[in-house]
């Protein structure tokens, strides 16, 4: 099977968030698709690793905030590649309630919609979760962000427990000049000194031996010593 079919298929991306016994946690997710408009019902697949995929399966509710374009890849981070066993990712992120008590973003957030699960899937290592949407709002006006232009623009990648195929890195046979590209070897991040990290304020044309000693994965947040030349 060639996984790259599978890139030309259209998704947003999302955070997905849920509660548990007063907890909150959430995760980023691509795979969320309104399936019916009477009642108005949508669908998350969720990997069954998460934590978010115990918390819907206890408390039965969930939320899906709708992220903009220019989301920065430090917010992607928390919520897709750190685990809400070790952090809470809620401590520094601004989010709100549902009538539930149900988390969901509204930090570079374009609209949120919320509901109570009325079926679930299995799908395999996910559990695609159903639920009817009694909650929604639009907060900001924005392009969405798609997964294409997380990949292609943010420059982002992908976690291992995300329901679809991660994408491939493309090798650049040629540059402009001898700058080296360093990949985390966490997250699979890769500094680009040509592209720089705007996010963090690390202008274009930055080699990776210049950055601060204090600057970290803008996906993972691990240091520069998790980096190794690509």
């Amino acid at each position: 099977m060639n996984s790259k079919a599978l890139h030309q298929i259209t998704y947003g991306l999302y955070l997905v968030c849920s509660v548990k016994d007063g907890a909150n946690n959430g995760q980023v997710a691509n795979a969320a698709i309104q399936v019916s408009n009477n009642p108005v019902t949508f669908a998350v697949s969720i990997n069954k690793e998460n934590l978010t995929h115990e918390f819907i399966q206890s408390s039965g509710f969930v939320t899906v905030s709708v992220l903009e374009q220019e989301t920065p890849l430090t917010l992607i981070g928390t919520f897709g590649f750190r685990s809400g066993r070790d952090t809470d990712k809620f401590a520094e992120v601004s989010h709100q309630l549902t009538q539930e008590g149900v988390p969901y973003v509204t930090e570079h957030v374009l609209s949120y919609l919320a509901g109570k699960v009325v079926g679930e899937m299995d799908a395999g290592n996910h559990t695609v979760f159903v639920f009817e949407v009694d909650e929604a709002e639009v907060l900001a006006q924005g392009t969405p962000m798609t997964y294409a232009y997380y990949h292609q623009v943010k420059r982002g990648t992908t976690p291992r427990t995300a329901p679809v195929a991660p994408q491939e890195k493309e090798v650049t046979k040629e540059r402009s000049d001898s700058m080296d590209k360093y990949v985390c070897t966490i997250c699979g991040y890769v500094y680009d000194p040509e592209e720089g990290d705007p996010d963090s304020d690390v202008a274009p044309g930055t080699p990776f031996e210049k950055l601060p000693d204090d600057w970290i994965c803008p996906i993972c947040a691990a240091g520069k010593d998790a980096f190794e030349k690509e």
